[in-house]
């Protein structure tokens, strides 16, 4: 049974800076490219960073540069360092695999970015 556990978020001034952690139990991480996902209220859920087992990374174009992804294949974790936050990254985010699959979603953890 796999389970991931999303933590890191917060409340945030624009601007700010956050990094979500995401721990993976299960013997399914280091093989798996990882995503980053977000979902703010009244829409959909959406990819906002991956990384590959051999750590090559995607970005959205709306987190580009702001974001980073990054993972500790020895920890079983994968991180998101948030930067240069605005109020429309407000949203719960999730972690997942890339496909993702619908069995291993997680709580996830809330992004409040607000002056």
């Amino acid at each position: 049974q796999v389970q991931l556990v999303e933590s890191g978020g917060g409340l945030v001034q624009p601007g700010g800076s956050l990094r979500l952690s995401c721990a993976a139990s299960g013997s399914i991480f280091d093989r798996h490219t990882m995503g980053w996902y977000r979902q703010a209220p009244g829409k959909q859920r959406e990819l906002v960073a991956g990384i590959t087992s051999s750590s090559s990374t995607y970005y959205a174009d709306s987190v580009k540069g702001r974001f980073t992804i990054f993972r500790d294949n020895a920890k079983n974790t994968a991180y998101l360092q948030l930067n240069s936050l605005k109020p429309e990254d407000t949203a719960v985010y999730y972690c997942n695999t890339y496909p993702q699959r619908d069995d291993f979603w997680g709580q996830g953890t809330q992004v409040t970015v607000s002056s």
